[in-house]
């Protein structure tokens, strides 16, 4: 049909030409069916009229024209979706899963020789061994042990894929799923769980706040027993010292009041015309006494003598210091006539009027101011 559209087309061709078109045209479908170019992420398996000659390799191939046929793999890894299949648990609890398969073409010829389409093999023995694996588990464990799951599924699919040159990479369950009823029974118990953890930790949480407001509480009556106690310490030894020092002042007044009398009664010694004085015992005593006491020493020791130590003024005007100073200044201003005495002695052996120490010393006083008196 062909050649006579072209006589009709062109009536003054010549048979000759027609013939060399038409082996020209021959000549390039037969180079055209024996060029096979192949990707590099390909291989292709070759036959021959229907006999498997080679695995075509990227690049530029040349094989037998008009009676080749190729099949052409894909040697990167695939992903083949698993669907949801329904499986029943050793505990009789239904459940549904689902997964994704990792495959990678390792051998093109055992691939095309052993199994029609791999692809679908391998998709219907993930199924198969999804449900056998999920129904040799418990329902806990097949929510639980997700990678135990893929693990088996894996094991499961290694030693038929690799009979079909075949490798899986992964295996990955994306969801599993109990029934309806079941769930809500989890739900449940996960709310009562909740509930009972609830419960313990506000029951622990009560125990510690009263734990805590206990000890809280202990230390704070211990902290003011012991401010109680200080208290008491203090109050006592301030009571203690008001009542020593109560005594002290007491006896300051008591030996003030035996110094006032010791010096009233100098004082009166010294305005009367006796020529005996005397000192009171209390009176000495208390002065020493109190310069020990309130020098820490009876005398001290300046330049190599010993010297007495000066009272400050307060203790001076406590004790009268002054005016047993004057007194003494006094007694010792007075001069005694031993003659004087001794003669009286002699008047008073011989029955003669005594006559005292003082009229003598008034009388020589006298004459000594007054000397026609004595003439």
């Amino acid at each position: 049909m062909g050649v006579a559209t072209i006589l009709q087309v062109a009536p003054g061709v010549e048979p000759f030409a027609i013939m060399a078109m038409l082996a020209l045209v021959v000549v390039v479908a037969t180079i055209w069916s024996m060029v096979e170019i192949v990707d590099a992420y390909e291989r292709e398996a070759l036959t021959v009229f229907g006999e498997y000659r080679s695995i075509l390799k990227p690049g530029i191939n040349f094989i037998p024209p008009f009676v080749n046929k190729t099949y052409t793999f894909d040697m990167r890894t695939q992903t083949i979706d698993v669907p949801r299949q329904e499986a029943i648990t050793r505990d009789n609890s239904p459940v549904t899963a689902d997964a994704v398969v990792y495959i990678r073409v390792m051998d093109a010829k055992r691939a095309f020789l052993e199994v029609d389409d791999y692809t679908k093999a391998v998709s219907n023995l993930a199924q198969t061994t999804l449900r056998a694996v999920l129904g040799d588990m418990e329902l806990d464990d097949t929510l639980n042990k997700r990678q135990q799951i893929n693990a088996k599924i894996r094991e499961e699919l290694d030693e038929p894929t690799d009979e079909w040159g075949i490798r899986v990479e992964s295996v990955e369950v994306r969801e599993v799923n109990p029934s309806g009823d079941v769930q809500h029974a989890m739900e449940q118990q996960t709310s009562a769980e909740r509930k009972r953890r609830a419960m313990i930790l506000e029951a622990q949480g009560e125990r510690r706040s009263a734990i805590e407001r206990a000890e809280g509480d202990k230390r704070s009556n211990i902290i003011r027993a012991q401010g109680e106690k200080q208290s008491q310490i203090l109050e006592a030894q301030g009571e203690a010292i008001s009542t020593v020092l109560r005594a002290r002042a007491a006896e300051s007044m008591g030996e003030r009041a035996v110094i006032d009398k010791g010096v009233d009664a100098l004082t009166a010694i010294g305005q009367s015309e006796s020529t005996t004085f005397v000192l009171p015992q209390e009176l000495s005593s208390l002065v020493g006494r109190y310069g020990k006491h309130l020098s820490g020493s009876d005398v001290a020791e300046t330049d190599g003598q010993l010297e007495s130590l000066e009272f400050d003024e307060e203790t001076r005007e406590l004790l009268g210091l002054d005016e047993i100073a004057e007194i003494v200044g006094d007694i010792e201003e007075t001069v005694l006539d031993v003659e004087a005495m001794e003669a009286e002695a002699e008047t008073v052996a011989d029955g003669a009027d005594p006559v005292t120490v003082t009229d003598a010393t008034d009388e020589e006083e006298a004459m000594d101011h007054d000397p026609g008196r004595a003439s």
